[in-house]
């Protein structure tokens, strides 16, 4: 259904331009982890499928964006680029703002619009929620979804339909599903790489895994401001509030390190979380004059506890959240995995670090862990750790 775009990514003879088309869940916002999302995710995935290919992508997702203010930046924000694609998905926030027909008013006037520029299109559904979601609900959000998939039977354009591929999740595994998700709306990239391979499928006819594909390495505020001669303002859970300072000063002797300590100890998850929300990204929004930090090391301990798996996730997973800036990085994070800090757990203890390593690799954040069979330190497998980060 797509024999353009197939065969302009076979041939590999010029770049083939692909546009993420929607809203916060296109845009690169934190609960993808800042640097990217399933727009460049699937970049990545055709690249798999066509080894030869020249592939450019764009993000065009706006946060609280929906098929009326989409329409109105199209123009600009899509077409201008000439795309090959345009993979549209709108809806999150349609269900909210706009009535059903105007919804699918809008779906059938941006197909025109790509169509008129003889560019081809992908649809796909939103993606399925958290039950009891307010305006959201999936009862809600479901025959918002059910518009898309008329829209591209009518039109013959090639569906991808997220809300039932993730309901599907939920309903074998209710456990996957929340490791799919950065919280009730939002999937992490965990969930990006799931939309980036479904997508790669109905375009190519070819399945194609992400699986192995980690976070993008480096730590580029850091970076840029030790270069620079410039202070750094590093908050830090323990103990590598105290041991992030002498391993960054073993590389760059001249650094200027401001330390922030963001106490943990007998806390809670929630209670940790409460601390992220009160000091994070939303705090910033509210209070301007609150102070950036250039770096956040998360190290959430194996001793903060929850009731269950599902309140441990959601709680840790907005800690992480919280640390990051609300849109593209403003500020550097990584995490530093349990084990490294504390090589011999217990059976809880390990549990936890088992969750813990599930939260932090459900992002796009670089982490620390500790390598099979080592017994190094925590301060020397950080120190090591930077160097790989901070040094070319």
């Amino acid at each position: 259904m797509l024999p353009r775009t197939n065969a302009a990514l076979a041939a590999g003879e010029r770049p083939v331009m692909i546009v993420g088309f929607g809203d916060s869940i296109t845009g690169v916002y934190y609960h993808t982890g800042g640097r990217r999302a399933w727009t460049e995710m699937l970049g990545l995935a055709l690249q798999r499928v066509y080894p030869q290919a020249n592939i450019a992508t764009v993000n065009a997702g706006v946060s609280g964006g929906n098929t009326v203010t989409g329409l109105a930046r199209m123009d600009h924000d899509v077409l201008a680029h000439k795309p090959d694609l345009v993979v549209i998905m709108f809806g999150m926030n349609d269900v909210v703002v706009n009535t059903a027909a105007v919804y699918e008013t809008n779906l059938r006037t941006m197909v025109g619009k790509c169509r008129d520029l003889n560019a081809e299109v992908v649809l796909c559904t939103p993606n399925y929620v958290a039950p009891g979601n307010g305006a959201r609900d999936p009862d809600k959000l479901g025959p918002f979804a059910a518009i898309v998939r008329k829209v591209a039977q009518d039109l013959s354009v090639p569906v991808v339909d997220f809300f039932a591929i993730c309901e599907s999740v939920k309903s074998r595994d209710a456990r996957a599903w929340t490791e799919l998700q950065s919280d009730a709306v939002h999937p992490n990239m965990r969930g990006h790489k799931l939309f980036a391979e479904s997508m790669a499928e109905t375009i190519t006819g070819r399945k194609v895994s992400l699986a192995d594909v980690g976070p993008l390495p480096g730590l580029p505020h850091v970076l840029a401001k030790l270069q620079a001669n410039q202070p750094l303002r590093i908050v830090a859970m323990p103990p590598y509030d105290e041991l992030i300072g002498p391993a960054l000063t073993a590389l760059f002797p001249q650094a200027q390190l401001q330390i922030v300590k963001w106490e943990t100890a007998g806390q809670t998850v929630a209670q940790i979380e409460a601390q992220a929300k009160a000091q994070g990204w939303m705090a910033m929004h509210d209070d301007p004059k609150l102070p950036r930090p250039d770096l956040v090391v998360f190290a959430v301990p194996p001793s903060a506890t929850a009731p269950s798996f599902e309140s441990y996730y959601r709680s840790t997973t907005w800690v992480l959240n919280w640390s990051l800036s609300f849109g593209v990085a403003e500020w550097d994070a990584f995490a530093v995995l349990p084990e490294v800090t504390q090589p011999q757990l217990g059976p809880e203890g390990q549990e936890r670090a088992q969750w813990a390593r599930e939260v932090v690799t459900g992002q796009d954040i670089p982490y620390l862990t500790r390598p099979a069979g080592s017994q190094a330190e925590a301060a020397v497998l950080l120190r090591e750790w930077l160097r790989g980060q901070l040094v070319r």
